[in-house]
């Protein structure tokens, strides 16, 4: 009986040494409830999908394109200084985008360092809040 009860604490105390080795390996954990407070530089102000993405912003830093060159042209353009065809060029490839290629269009975005426009903003976030449901 007490070589089961010594193996389960030496288990769990070899489990333990791992996880604390993994953690100053790798770095600090980023805990589920402070993800939400993990904003990255020049977030693009549709939140819930910039703190979804920054968490693989460390990971990788190449740039997707999603069929979008053309907006390339709108690099260091702020969110609200688009006129209303600029805009619908942003919304026509939006709206061909699959709800599951939305974040990653977001995230290129950003890399790019293209704003998206603020009219388009609210419809990203429920694209992306339905997929989270």
């Amino acid at each position: 009986m007490w070589i089961i009860i010594l193996s389960i604490l030496l288990l769990g105390a070899v489990t333990y040494g791992i996880h604390i080795y993994r953690e100053k390996k790798i770095g600090e954990d980023v805990r589920p409830d402070e993800a939400s407070r993990v904003i990255p530089d020049g977030c693009c102000g549709a939140h819930e999908v910039c703190e979804k993405e920054s968490l693989l912003a460390a990971a990788s830093k190449e740039i997707v394109y999603y069929d979008d060159e053309e907006l390339d042209r709108f690099t260091g353009i702020s969110s609200d200084g688009y006129t209303d065809e600029q805009s619908s060029e942003f919304a026509d490839v939006f709206y061909t985008l699959q709800s599951d290629d939305v974040a990653g269009w977001i995230r290129s975005l950003q890399l790019r360092g293209i704003e998206l426009p603020d009219s388009l903003k609210d419809e990203v976030l429920l694209v992306v809040g339905e997929r989270r449901n």
